[in-house]
């Protein structure tokens, strides 16, 4: 038994020197988890995409976490902004992308759509989330440049 207590203490401690050599992603992206759950736990699977987004910002806000909504991302292309842009559906202390999604199943296309949106914000970690799920932890990927 002692020997399982000391290598949690271990773990704990390397998670701790991981957290302070990302500058605090780990832990800002484990709050966020902890919100994903909480709002999984209350609505469960089957709203739209908007109804989880709405939920997910009340739980961030009343977490204390800052984040932004609906964020406009401009395609740019050979020097030119496009007229049309995208959306980045929620960012989190301005640098963790939250993509998300309320589908069947997570698609390498939703992998690909994301990675693109921290290409072009200038982002390096986001967390892809579906909903749509029996536990919401199933439906949680990090994904970092």
């Amino acid at each position: 038994m002692k020997l399982l207590g000391t290598e949690h203490r271990g773990t704990e401690a390397q998670r701790e020197e991981e957290d302070q050599g990302d500058g605090g992603m780990f832990a800002l992206s484990r709050k966020v988890i902890g919100c994903v759950i909480e709002v999984h736990r209350a609505l469960g699977p089957g709203l739209l995409e908007s109804a989880y987004e709405h939920a997910l910002a009340r739980e961030l806000g009343l977490q204390g976490l800052p984040f932004q909504r609906q964020i406009d991302l401009p395609v740019m292309y050979k020097g030119e902004r496009l007229p049309h842009c995208y959306r980045l559906d929620m960012v989190v202390d301005t640098r963790l992308l939250l993509e998300l999604k309320a589908v069947e199943a997570l698609l390498p296309l939703h992998k690909a759509q994301t990675l693109t949106y921290l290409r072009m914000s200038g982002l390096k970690t986001a967390l892809l989330i579906n909903f749509n799920v029996e536990a919401a932890k199933q439906g949680i990927r990090r994904i970092s440049l």
